[in-house]
């Protein structure tokens, strides 16, 4: 068996995708990287098979009809061998000291027999253009070189959460709580996230800066013009991560807490994006959206619409929804979103 899986969903990624594999190949025979090609018709298909081909022990390179990157996701936890998983996406990559750091404590637990079901490190944010690089670190929050529990963990700050980059999963647990993403469908990397965490029991952080995000190219999902292109797929699965967990049955108060908070940013991004379409389509979107959460989880509801950030993009008329976008811009620059 495997140390650690790493799917890399690829979609038409020639220009970047072997900037990503080399940054993994340091690994060497511990790790399996599975290139899931997902329906590409570029030369992604050439690349993958060339890679398999030199590096049989290590890439394997799966060809599916298009199902969009959870799909890919799918595809990946399906064929994985490795005790751990994790997705690296195509256009970004790892930094190679980190990543030794990452492979040597996963083995340390399995010399030990002390798995965790999930490890935390930090991730940096490669804007292009930026001379400044965002990290998303979490050692005022979290425990450090111990195994943890929901229970020793503090309160998240506003603008600071779990992302797809700052966590691998131990690979059996993903199975035993049959996540499975929907296909076709941008965003599903928060549930990817969101999903398994009532599931998690041990935890571990590691303080490096492992995964490097990559944001700068204008037909990226995460493009703000391309988010609002697509704010349907962004407001499914904003309602996806509100009825896959029932929050009132999270034991753990603190984890409920986080999930809680975790679910107001999620829906916070989605509110500011059809406010910022500027559309009346999209504004009743927004109410409809707010009135979902309502009849869903009225406790959820309460905490996303009476907090601070709720009442910031619930502020009436067309001033009220300047201010919003405001305060959203400010947050961008000094939080990092994108």
């Amino acid at each position: 068996m495997k140390l650690l899986s790493v799917v890399i969903p690829s979609y038409n990624s020639q220009e970047y995708i072997r900037n990503c594999i080399e940054s993994l190949l340091p690994g060497g025979e511990e790790v399996e990287l599975l290139i899931v090609n997902d329906g590409s018709y570029d030369k992604t298909v050439e690349i993958a098979d060339n890679y398999a081909l030199k590096y049989p022990n290590i890439v394997k390179a799966i060809h599916q009809d298009n199902g969009g990157h959870g799909e890919a996701v799918n595809t990946g936890i399906r064929n994985a061998t490795g005790t751990y998983f994790k997705v690296v996406d195509s256009d970004d990559w790892v930094d190679t000291r980190a990543y030794l750091k990452v492979l040597e404590t996963l083995r340390l637990f399995v010399e030990d027999n002390q798995p965790v079901d999930m490890m935390i490190s930090n991730f940096v944010y490669e804007k292009e253009g930026e001379k400044y690089k965002k990290v998303m670190k979490y050692d005022d929050v979290l425990p450090e070189d111990v195994i943890f529990s929901w229970d020793d963990i503090k309160d998240f700050r506003k603008g600071q959460y779990l992302m797809m980059h700052s966590i691998l999963y131990r690979t059996q647990l993903l199975r035993e709580c049959d996540l499975k993403l929907p296909k076709h469908t941008f965003y599903v990397d928060n549930l990817y996230v969101y999903t398994p965490l009532r599931h998690v029991e041990k935890i571990f952080y590691l303080n490096v800066d492992f995964y490097r995000y990559f944001i700068g190219r204008e037909d990226q999902s995460v493009n703000e013009s391309v988010m609002i292109r697509r704010i349907d797929q962004q407001i499914k699965v904003n309602k996806l991560m509100v009825d896959h967990v029932q929050l009132e049955t999270i034991e753990s108060p603190k984890l409920q807490r986080y999930m809680m908070h975790q679910l107001e940013i999620v829906t916070v991004i989605s509110s500011i994006l059809l406010i910022r379409s500027g559309t009346n389509e999209n504004l009743r979107k927004k109410r409809e959206l707010m009135k979902f959460i309502k009849e869903r989880d009225l406790v959820l509801y309460n905490n996303i619409r009476y907090g601070w950030m709720g009442r910031l993009i619930n502020l009436p008329g067309r001033f009220g929804r300047s201010i919003s976008v405001c305060a959203y811009k400010v947050s961008k620059r000094f939080v990092g979103f994108n």
